[in-house]
């Protein structure tokens, strides 16, 4: 019987069975997906998680992968208005690359995730739990951890209620894009004053940009879904920078205000961090951070309930520490969002609006 069983390989996941390594648990990580991604998805870390990876021994790999000091150059109604430098000491790196880095480290402590491996069904017992698989085999372990993201099969197993709104129609189109001729020197932030706009950033260590732009919409009003071709006419239409023309998009995706979060985080041996417990929006990039701080503070509950004589005590703490953090994050990043929505119709204003 293994230690800790887990369930999605994010940098939730990821950061949680690394630790856990680091600590003497024995561990197994799943995921349904067939193979790793490679989409920039969320694209920046905070000092506090820097801090986890650095604790970790993947600091100084995320340093040389990701870039500081990113300048952000912004346009309005076509024309370059002004340049503002980052200066929120974190570190812009693709979602995909601190998942490399963490599967890497996690591989040196002797541990690889098991794709293509789902989990159907969840049982517990005052000795463990039991997860059920796809394939019809069964694991068995101490305990089980939810790192399986905003549609969480964990948590929906579970029955436990994902509380909160989702907006009907996408907000925006998100992907990763290559723009040959466009300079990569900077986040290129176009803004109208009709309050559409299109931006581009450039993933280090790639020739991509992450896009991120208002959805088209149809002669009905309604959003069209993302596309390499909507993408070229969202530039075109908002940037008019002649000559450049997108290709190679390898990730399409349309992105919806979702303010929820689970109602606990706990059913006895099983918990949930990440995105499985808790989503928000996009701005000041708290995602993917919230859910590594979940991480750490979940290793440091499994360890004192594997070690320690309060078991019960310690998992009541995770959800203690965790759960009204998950609320201030989703109050946070909505007044965030608010901010960036107002910024973007003045001229010189963007997406540092939410970065503080």
């Amino acid at each position: 019987m293994t230690d800790v069983l887990i369930a999605g390989s994010g940098p939730t996941g990821l950061t949680l069975a690394c630790d856990l390594a680091l600590r003497g648990v024995s561990v197994r990580v799943l995921d349904q997906r067939p193979t790793p991604h490679r989409e920039s998805r969320g694209k920046g870390l905070t000092p506090d998680s820097l801090e986890v990876f650095a604790r970790l021994g993947t600091g100084e790999r995320m340093s040389a992968t990701g870039a500081r000091g990113l300048v952000l150059r912004k346009y309005f109604d076509g024309a370059h208005v002004n340049d503002t430098p980052d200066s929120g000491g974190g570190l812009l790196i693709g979602q995909w690359q601190v998942e490399e880095i963490l599967r890497e480290r996690l591989a040196e402590l002797g541990v690889r995730v098991e794709y293509g491996t789902r989990v159907t069904a969840l049982a517990q017992d005052p000795a463990g739990v039991t997860a059920r698989l796809a394939d019809g085999g069964s694991v068995r372990a101490g305990y089980a951890a939810g790192c399986d993201g905003g549609h969480s099969t964990t948590r929906e197993l579970l029955g436990i209620p994902f509380e909160g709104y989702t907006e009907e129609k996408p907000t925006m189109v998100v992907g990763d894009v290559r723009a040959p001729g466009l300079s990569r020197e900077y986040w290129h932030q176009w803004f109208t004053s009709e309050g559409g706009g299109i931006m581009l950033c450039p993933m280090p260590g790639t020739d991509t940009f992450q896009l991120q732009a208002s959805p088209e919409t149809d002669g009905r009003g309604e959003p069209l879904p993302a596309s390499l071709e909507g993408f070229q006419r969202l530039f075109d239409r908002h940037a008019g920078v002649p000559g450049i023309r997108l290709t190679e998009a390898t990730w399409l995706s349309d992105w919806r205000v979702n303010v929820r979060r689970a109602a606990r985080m706990r059913e006895g041996r099983i918990l949930l961090a990440g995105d499985a417990a808790h989503v928000h929006p996009i701005a000041g990039g708290l995602g993917m951070n919230t859910g590594i701080q979940d991480a750490a503070a979940l290793a440091r509950t499994l360890a004192a309930a594997l070690t320690g004589p309060a078991g019960d005590d310690a998992l009541d703490g995770y959800e203690a520490e965790r759960l009204p953090a998950a609320e201030r994050v989703l109050a946070d990043t909505s007044e965030r969002h608010r901010r960036v929505l107002a910024a973007v119709r003045e001229p010189g204003r963007g997406t540092e609006a939410g970065m503080r």
